[in-house]
């Protein structure tokens, strides 16, 4: 019994050793190996909470321990992520006198160190939000990650020259990070992937969800991540709108 009540937090454990080893890598610069934590990490986050439900072992420890390991997973590593891509995409303000005499190269790249403190504040709240129990409010911290990470594995795997031209620039950057951490703690509720029964009427937006995923993955590779994202948010939406 007593084995079988850690085995949730034995994944939790597995999720922020993903986290910490992430962090070793974004300090070498290895921002693909970093994402590559972080998404591992998330594998583990998934199924420490299946665990508790399968073997109904979820306890108040279990619960702050995996908001801990998400804040180092989800919220730690990928604001490093884009302080260091915000770092090296610093080069491209060179060519404007104003901004190069304002020094803003050097301090642009601590905006990605909203990440973590957004993320920190969206887990406590969503420790005490009595709302949040069967569904969201707010985009999880693991999809946020998802969105962060998704640009060194793009920059690293896709063909198109365009695209990673795009999300290195400097403005790219910064959007997607102000957008990000203004989903996680917003006001919108949003589906979440578990299934009280599987009756189709019931929950048509998410079997259309894992379809659509399966469908751009396969089209698009990494490049499907955050276009994933955005059908999340519109399609929780959408299903708000129908209730």
């Amino acid at each position: 019994m007593l084995i079988k009540k850690h085995i949730p937090n034995l994944f939790t454990f597995l999720n922020l050793s993903s986290g910490l080893i992430g962090i070793l890598f974004v300090l070498e610069n290895q921002l693909t190996a970093a994402a590559i934590m972080v998404l591992l990490g998330i594998f583990f986050d998934f199924f420490d909470g299946f665990f508790a439900r399968i073997l109904k072992v979820s306890s108040e420890l279990g619960k702050q321990l995996d908001s801990l390991a998400d804040l180092v997973t989800s919220g730690v590593v990928p604001g490093f992520i884009i302080f260091q891509l915000l770092k090296q995409s610093a080069a491209s303000w060179g060519g404007n006198e104003v901004l190069n005499m304002l020094q803003v190269g050097n301090y642009l790249p601590f905006i990605g160190l909203i990440i973590p403190l957004a993320s920190a504040y969206r887990l406590a709240n969503f420790n005490i939000d009595e709302r949040q129990t069967s569904s969201f409010v707010g985009l999880p911290t693991p999809a946020n990650a998802l969105l962060i990470v998704s640009i060194p594995l793009i920059m690293a795997y896709s063909q198109n020259n365009e695209i990673v031209e795009l999300i290195q620039r400097p403005f790219f950057l910064v959007t997607i990070t102000i957008i990000g951490t203004l989903l996680l703690n917003a006001e919108i509720p949003l589906f979440a992937l578990k299934f009280k029964n599987y009756q189709l009427k019931e929950n048509m937006i998410k079997y259309i969800f894992i379809l659509l995923i399966i469908v751009l993955v396969s089209w698009l590779q990494f490049i499907a991540i955050p276009i994933i994202i955005i059908l999340y948010v519109v399609l929780s939406i959408i299903e708000r709108l129908n209730d």
